[in-house]
């Protein structure tokens, strides 16, 4: 009986632990089409609810409110920087954001330089609202993908590519 109820227990509290762990996904895709560097941050649209709440003042909406949407977009944006291997800044550009399911997307843009041999990045975004925050970031198109995992106190990540 005793085992019964402790498995009754932990199948109400599953639920409630399901979403405990903050975290986002980037791709950093190295577009050779557009010869662009596209940058997509996908969040919990639960989390960004909660961000909002915190990062500002008075009623907010995240769901249906585009100026709240732009206010979000452009704090991710002041969290993420991209830099050569040799730390050249690689400014980017915001494209746009959207409500999509139970995620809230970021876009940004760079152009691709010349001969780069990898990348640099910064993606502290929501990690000054919970230190518990893991950004993990995909870095596409240009060999074997390459997986940076921001954590705890890390601020510049590098991820370097196979000569072509």
């Amino acid at each position: 009986m005793r085992i019964l109820l402790i498995i009754v227990g932990l199948l109400i509290a599953a639920p409630s632990m399901a979403h405990q762990l903050k975290s986002s996904v980037t791709t950093v895709l190295f577009n050779k089409r557009t010869n662009n560097i596209e940058l997509m941050h996908r969040f919990y649209l639960h989390d960004t609810e909660h961000a909002v709440a915190h990062l500002f003042k008075g009623k907010v909406d995240i769901i249906s409110n585009k100026i709240d949407q732009q206010r979000f977009a452009k704090y991710v944006e002041s969290h993420v920087a991209l830099q050569t291997l040799n730390g050249e800044p690689l400014p980017l550009n915001f494209v746009g954001a959207q409500v999509d399911g139970k995620f809230f997307w970021v876009y940004q843009e760079a152009p691709i330089p010349v001969k780069i041999a990898g990348i640099k990045m910064s993606n502290g975004a929501l990690r000054d609202l919970w230190p518990s925050q893991v950004n993990m970031v995909n870095v596409e198109g240009q060999g074997k993908i390459k997986t940076l995992n921001f954590t705890q106190d890390d601020t510049w990540l590098e991820a370097k590519f196979e000569q072509q």
